[in-house]
């Protein structure tokens, strides 16, 4: 064969002004204009901005403060996301894809994205291919299933063609590259789904977020419209009075930080994974931290570390061990950590035999063999695979290895040639040689690890390759809960089963790399919100149906790619952070979403019943804007930075609405009775607009107190902080908010009004619990019902 010779730098110049360079990956982050623009041209910046023309024409300038508020979120907004994007995008180039590329006959390292057309790289095992090649050398076995769903290996030998987005599952081969950048298969497909409209899934608090936003969107105009209508037309108030009226029912109806508040939490979560060395590269997955109550881990690189040592083998046999296992180890580099550690022990110089034929080593048939000529043909797999009811010849040496949690390989003496292509090998034609014990050092940060996620309530499950057994032990050691109960998984023969053993077992052992995919379906069919670690070619499936897919950097690139996030460290220790920073930001955003909610709850009722009757409007939207200052805009923003890792449960806008609705209703209830009073006594519009401003203001702290219990000293702080400039800037304020000193009727309306505040939102709050059982318990009869039909 000729020798392979790859571009010199001159053609490497030459195919970069042609343009044929392999495009860099999309950043998981958005554009600076991209970031600007979605935070500026949003529906209701847009609504804002009508609505303070609307106050310009009529002259009301004041009124006109929501576009500080606005002006704020917008600002922060921006400039958080922005910092996010700095962070995440220097941790995407620090985890950029590197090939080995020859070129001016020189082998090193190159990112993929400098690649181009014609240039030669090689591909080990756990790679995944950057761009559309041709094999020039070597074999390998390759996993398309990224691109047709099909997990079944393909073997490439030369001349055969390899796709971008599949990845090596064993082998290594020298390549050279025929499509790059947009030209390429992956490239072709991404550009497809994009055109068909195929968007990341949000989470389920995001999209319950869009189903609230779009809803009151579509409220805000013909209700906005009628008020206006009924104040000026019915009512025969000013214009202005009118406009402002209607503004501020509108202003009160709008969640106008909600969103901004969600996005920029979801920001800073992943600047503070980006500082741990998370990489990000899904913000979604955020929220589906919080969620996780299952977490399936590999034993290898995850429970313990990924280097691994070879120990002493064990004779079977009479046979010269040391040559043959110098010839099988030392002709060539191995494609994975097993044959890596015994290449240090068996491949040291010395007298090797010539290799004629190999088969790599692939998890669908357990082993690897090559063929040494006249010398036969030697095989190295895992033993009850090989071995298979045989190996009970050499239990009595196998069975104390396992206890120890050593990976436990067999060698053997093949009569025949080579299969091909490769197949299960029949027992009977093998000789048992020797027991090769491989061995990983249990990572010191497991036990710790593991103990945090049972006091979190989540359940951890092991899925490994190896042998149950020796996969149980492993698991003890590093303290798992349920450690002992394993299972092989080879002995499950159907799905069925396969869905069983994931309720009833904790250790999965001899687990093919669909199976694992399989747990992963029957552990979310069962209602369960799942992540998974893995660093291997092995847990690529796996890794990307789950909710959640967590690998090691230093693990198959393959893996990486397909992961929604990366431990760049390759550092176990690191989840319990992760796991904590996505609670942290989903409990928090629920907290505060409930701040919000009351104010477009009791906004949107109060705008309602002021259609019916022959009521107005009490508030202007500049009071609106020192309630929503005081009572939710300060406080959601620090509430949202505070630590909160409990377990997220339930849905979002359930929780939410459940939390939100005995403050606006208690809102509502006091308005309206104000609104009551003010006919029957005779009270001016601007002594309404000042008893409700303050009877909202009171409620509004009171809702705040609940929802800083349990109290710290920031809570404390907050709180007073925010009764001192609620209350302080309603004296302060008073001339620009139109609040005026109180007669004697209206001073004692708001003392009848704010002594019932507490007992009406207790009173509120049990019945909106009521309500929420009730309901639980009609949902639970109509499910048992329905189990019952089947």
């Amino acid at each position: 064969m000729p020798a392979i010779r790859g571009l010199s730098s001159a053609e490497v110049a030459a195919r970069r002004q042609q343009g044929k360079v392999n495009r860099p990956p999309s950043s998981p982050t958005k554009t600076v204009g991209q970031i600007v623009r979605d935070n500026l041209c949003t529906y209701f910046n847009l609504v804002f901005l009508v609505l303070a023309l609307m106050l310009a024409a009529v002259g009301s300038w004041l009124n006109m403060g929501f576009l500080g508020v606005v002006f704020c979120n917008t600002v922060i907004g921006i400039g958080q996301q922005l910092r996010a994007k700095k962070t995440i995008d220097e941790l995407t180039l620090v985890a950029a894809r590197k090939v080995r590329c020859l070129r001016d006959g020189r082998w090193g390292q190159c990112l993929s994205e400098e690649l181009v057309q014609d240039d030669v790289v090689e591909f080990y095992a756990g790679d995944q291919i950057v761009a559309d090649a041709v094999v020039l050398a070597g074999s390998a076995q390759v996993n398309e299933s990224l691109l047709t769903g099909e997990a079944r290996p393909v073997p490439k030998m030369e001349g055969g063609e390899l796709r971008s987005g599949s990845f090596l599952m064993a082998g290594h081969c020298t390549a050279r590259l025929t499509r790059v950048g947009d030209e390429s298969y992956a490239s072709r497909l991404t550009a497809q789904a994009q055109a068909d409209g195929h968007k990341v899934a949000k989470g389920e608090m995001m999209r319950s977020l869009d189903k609230l936003i779009k809803g009151i969107g579509l409220l805000l105009v013909p209700v906005g419209a009628a008020l206006l209508w009924k104040q000026y037309g019915v009512l025969a108030l000013d214009l202005r009075s009118s406009v402002e009226s209607a503004v501020a029912a509108l202003v009160g109806m709008i969640p106008e930080g909600l969103y901004l508040l969600t996005s920029v939490a979801l920001a800073l979560g992943m600047l503070r994974l980006a500082r741990r060395r998370v990489l990000t590269q899904d913000m979604n997955c955020i929220e589906t931290l919080a969620r996780v109550d299952v977490l399936c881990v590999d034993k290898t690189g995850t429970i313990t570390e990924s280097a691994m040592e070879a120990g002493e083998p064990l004779p079977l046999a009479d046979e010269p061990l040391e040559e043959i296992l110098r010839s099988f180890y030392g002709a060539e580099e191995p494609d994975n950590d097993t044959g890596r550690a015994l290449k240090a022990k068996f491949g040291r110089p010395g007298r090797r035999w010539p290799v004629t034929g190999r088969v790599p080593f692939n998890t669908a048939y357990k082993y690897s063999a090559k063929s040494f000529g006249e010398k036969g043909v030697y095989v190295v797999g895992a033993p009850d695979v090989l071995a298979g009811p045989r190996s009970e010849e050499f239990r009595a040496l196998l069975d104390p290895l396992l206890a120890r949690g050593c990976r436990v390989l067999l060698l053997a003496r093949l009569d025949g040639p080579l299969p091909d292509p490769p197949a299960a090998l029949p027992p009977e034609r093998l000789h048992f040689l020797a027991l090769l014990p491989v061995q990983n050092r249990i990572r010191a940060s497991a036990p710790d690890t593991f103990a945090y996620f049972a006091g979190q309530g989540v359940a951890v499950k092991v899925i490994s390759g190896d042998d149950p057994r020796a996969v149980s032990q492993v698991a003890k050691q590093a303290g798992i809960e349920g450690a002992d109960r394993w299972v092989d998984a080879a002995a499950l023969q159907d799905d069925a089963a396969l869905g069983q053993a994931a309720g009833q077992y904790t250790v999965f052992g001899r687990v093919t790399p669909e199976q694992k995919r399989k747990l992963v379906h029957a552990l979310q069919s069962g209602g369960h919100t799942v992540a998974m670690t893995g660093d291997g070619v092995n847990d690529v499936l796996a890794l990307k149906d789950a909710d959640c897919g967590i690998a090691m950097a230093s693990g198959a690139q393959a893996a990486s790619q397909v992961a929604q996030l990366v431990l760049l460290d390759s550092d176990f220790a690191a989840l319990p952070h992760v796991v904590d920073e996505g609670r942290r930001v989903i409990n928090n955003i629920q907290r505060s979403a409930s701040l919000f909610l009351v104010k477009n709850i009791f906004s949107l009722l109060l705008s309602l019943v002021s259609l019916c009757l022959p009521l107005v409007y009490p508030f202007q939207p500049l009071q609106l804007s020192l309630l929503s200052a005081v009572t939710i805009g300060l406080p959601s923003f620090v509430l949202a930075l505070e630590p909160n890792y409990e377990l997220v449960r339930g849905k979002f806008l359930h929780n939410v609405l459940h939390a939100a609705l005995p403050g606006g209703l208690t809102d509502f209830l006091l308005v309206f009775c104000a609104q009551g009073f003010a006919y029957a006594f005779g009270l001016s519009a601007d002594a309404l607009g000042t008893i409700s401003t303050l009877l909202v203001l009171e409620t509004g702290l009171i809702v705040l107190f609940r929802v800083c219990r349990p109290f710290n000293a920031v809570r404390w702080a907050l709180w007073v902080g925010c009764a001192v400039l609620g209350l302080g800037g309603a004296v302060v304020l008073a001339p620009l908010l139109d609040l005026i000193p109180l007669d004697l009727g209206g001073v004692l309306v708001l003392a009848v009004l704010a002594a019932l505040s507490m007992p009406v939102l207790q009173a509120m709050t049990g019945l909106v619990d009521g309500i929420w059982q009730a309901g639980r318990r009609l949902k639970e009869r109509r499910a048992g019902r329905t189990c019952e039909s089947r």
